[in-house]
């Protein structure tokens, strides 16, 4: 669904009309000012439902203690990085 882009001068200018556009035709609306995007999008309550049902995640190879633990000490002169007295 391509987006709507407008600039803020239009969006204060009929903001209402543009808010219930997008919540109706769940169509979002991009507003740009000074080169940078902002979105206007409906909430959607599906998105949270589908990231609670993808669980846990095992992403470390550690654990979360011997992560807290962790030593990240540089030595520019050598040029290393030492994690729990090993080099890498």
């Amino acid at each position: 669904m391509e987006r709507r882009r407008i600039t803020p001068s239009q969006l204060r200018s009929d903001v209402y009309r543009i808010l219930d556009d997008v919540l109706r035709t769940g169509r979002p609306c991009e507003v740009v000012r000074k080169g940078k995007k902002v979105l206007l999008m409906p909430e959607s309550e599906d998105i949270w439902e589908r990231m609670a049902a993808l669980g846990p995640r095992k992403i470390l190879a550690c654990s979360f203690d011997e992560l807290v633990e962790t030593s990240w000490d540089y030595h520019p002169e050598a040029g290393l990085t030492e994690v729990k007295g090993r080099s890498r």
